[in-house]
């Protein structure tokens, strides 16, 4: 495989690489770390990139089982999964502080949620992938995929009403 070739292929997913990354390690540097490494691996393995189905969803595995390894290395007391993908398009201030703070609702819900449970929604709401690529990148059925996902938004929807209506989560 050559160098252009390569290239174009994965310009295709590596901003997703990055936002994975960065979701699991909360840093802007070691998330770039950590895309960098998964790039550098499957282009040391150019020849075998061809034998997988779907490049993309490797790349997806890799860097998820990267991100995991460096969390192991460190102590993960001082590291937190926040949710920084979110853009407002600004339409009064009063919406904005909101938004802002519903959002810092979600990721606090979200930190409280199982691992799994963040890893799905974060692959299906902000990735964008379907339930069977989610389920092919971590190793479950779909139907498991289907259930945490489902329980996931049910317990980040109740606990956001709960705010919402009583003010006090």
């Amino acid at each position: 495989m050559k160098e252009r070739v390569f290239i174009t292929l994965t310009n295709g997913f590596k901003d997703k690489l990055f936002r994975l990354a960065k979701r699991l390690l909360v840093s802007n540097e070691e998330a770039e770390d950590a895309t960098q490494e998964v790039l550098l691996k499957l282009w040391k393995n150019k020849k075998k990139i061809e034998e997988y189905k779907n490049v993309e969803a490797f790349a997806m595995t890799m860097t998820k089982n990267y991100c995991y390894d460096k969390l192991k290395a460190k102590e993960t007391g001082n590291l937190k999964i926040v949710h920084s993908n979110y853009k407002d398009e600004r339409p009064s201030l009063q919406r904005q502080v909101e938004a802002k703070d519903s959002l810092d609702w979600v990721g606090k819900i979200m930190n409280d949620l199982p691992e799994q449970q963040r890893m799905i929604i974060q692959l299906r709401d902000i990735e964008q992938y379907d339930n069977a690529e989610i389920a092919d990148m971590l190793g479950l059925n779909e139907t498991a995929v289907r259930v945490a996902l489902s329980r996931g938004r049910k317990k980040i929807r109740e606990e956001l009403l709960k705010k919402h209506n009583y003010g006090v989560v």
